[in-house]
Parts: structure tokens; sequence; C-alpha cells
């Protein structure tokens, strides 16, 4: 049986508001495997509140950015171990670096782009080199990239979280605007999928089972339970796939109905979000 510490105890209760008691005995149920200990929290009924925010992490940048032409767009997650480091000028300005050579090599990978030399050496190298002047750990943890007829980039305020995703069309009257406000849903609503056919099957499995559970726990007929469990997962598709999602500025309409708007056509393709902590 693995040892509960009052950190991942902590740690669990940040990532999904339940009690530390509860934390702590779905913590000992999953033997320590925090992913497992939120689907038993789940499965009993606990109402949780998942604040990605508030999660214990390494602190960093994230920034993005696209190509002048906007048919490609580049995020990076640059870590290091404190606030006091991740505003530092140097630290800053590398990363900007690295996040440029990205977009203009349009590179393909996280290892693609460590390989790429930045004043003679590495980005990999450089990075250790920065740890070598601050002292403190540093990696390049996260690069993800969309190619695609438009795409837009959006940088919260702080370099804490960033968005990229793509449009099919680049030829549509307001799309600087629609494609503004859909990168900022995805960075405020944190969507799984554009829609709901984008949802892996493993996903899909792992909702219906909490949903079952949840039925039987409330003590519903067996021959009702897939029902019950299909309309959870419904439910799911409205609140955790982009498309689906209701409008952060207009509740009453759906980002599909939002983007249509623009055009009868226009979907998005592919969507990215980094966040430190998440």
């Amino acid at each position: 049986m693995a040892t509960i510490t009052a950190s991942e105890v902590n740690k669990l209760r940040q990532q999904t508001g339940a009690g530390m008691m509860d934390c702590k005995n779905a913590l000992v149920e999953a033997d320590g495997d925090i992913e497992k200990a939120i689907d038993i929290l789940r499965k009993k009924g606990q109402k949780l509140a998942l604040k990605r925010a508030d999660r214990d992490a390494n602190q960093g940048i994230v920034i993005a950015k696209t190509t002048e032409d906007n048919k490609f767009g580049g995020i990076i997650m640059l870590n290091c171990e404190t606030d006091f480091v991740a505003k530092n000028e140097e630290f800053i300005e590398y990363a900007n670096k690295v996040l440029n050579l990205a977009v203009a090599e349009k590179c393909q990978s996280l290892e693609d782009l460590k390989a790429k030399t930045i004043d003679g050496r590495t980005i990999a190298e450089g990075v250790t080199d920065l740890t070598g002047k601050t002292g403190e750990k540093m990696e390049l943890a996260h690069y993800e990239f969309v190619e695609a007829p438009r795409v837009v980039a959006y940088n919260h305020f702080g370099n804490r979280l960033a968005t990229i995703l793509g449009f099919n069309l680049d030829n549509v009257a307001n799309l600087d605007e629609v494609g503004k406000f859909v990168a900022m849903q995805v960075a405020a609503m944190s969507p799984v999928a554009v829609d709901k056919d984008d949802v892996s099957s493993e996903l899909i499995e792992r909702e219906m089972e909490i949903g079952k559970d949840q039925a039987r726990a409330e003590g519903k007929p067996e021959e009702m339970v897939e029902k019950i469990a299909m309309g959870k997962l419904n439910k799911f598709y409205k609140e955790s796939t982009l498309l689906n999602q209701e409008f952060i500025n207009d509740g009453k309409i759906t980002v599909r109905d939002y983007i249509t708007k623009a055009d009868k056509g226009l979907t998005v393709t592919k969507f990215h979000r980094l966040q430190l902590g998440a």
C-alpha cells in the first residue's frame, strides 16, 4: 500500500474541491494514483470543481504566436522553479527566441524544436545553460502547433496561459474578432475536443463508467443505468467540447452558433491550450 502524504492530499483537494478526508480515502483506495482518486471521488458522487489554475505546478512562461500570414501557429511552455525567475528578463527573452524559431521553422514536434540552434547552441543546451545561470531547474516542457487556412493565437495576461486554434476558412468577414473570442473561449472553458466526434474512445468509456456507477449509487434500476449514463455523456459533450459549449459572451448560443454566424461553412479544425499547473 502506498504511503499517502499530506501534500498529495492537499493537491487532490485543490484539483477537485472535495473534503480532506474524502481526498485521503480516495488516494488510499487508488493506491496513490491521483487520476484514479479523481474518478473514485466522482463515482461516489462528490461535487467536484476542478480548479486547474490553482494546481501545484512548476512556474514558468506560456506563450503563443503565429506566422505573419496566420497559416501556422506555435505555443510553448518553458518551466522554472520560482515566479521570480519566470519574470526575469533573460528568461522571458529566451522563451520568445525559442517560440520565434519554432514558428519560423514550422517545427513539428518538441524533439524537433529542442534540436534547433540559437546562438550556436541547441535549445536543449540553451535551457541547460540557463539552469546554470539561475541555479534553478528549467525545462522546455511543451510545444504544440496548428497549421490551417487561418490560425489564431491568444496570450492571457501574465503569460501563464495561452491558446492556439485553426479555422478551415480564411476569407471570412470579421474572422479576426471571431478568432479572438473563440481562442478566449478555449482559454476560459478548457474544452477536451473540438466536437463530440473528436473525443477519444477512452474518455467516452471513462465518462460512461462514471455515469453508470453514479446511477447505481443513487439506487436506479439496472435497466435504466445505461440510459442515465448516456444522458450524462451528452451533458459532458455540451460542457466539454468546444463547438457545443455555451458561448462565454452569450450563454443563449453555442460556440458553433457563434462561428457559423460569420460563415455557415466555418469551423475549428484544431486547438491547443497550455496552462501552468494544468
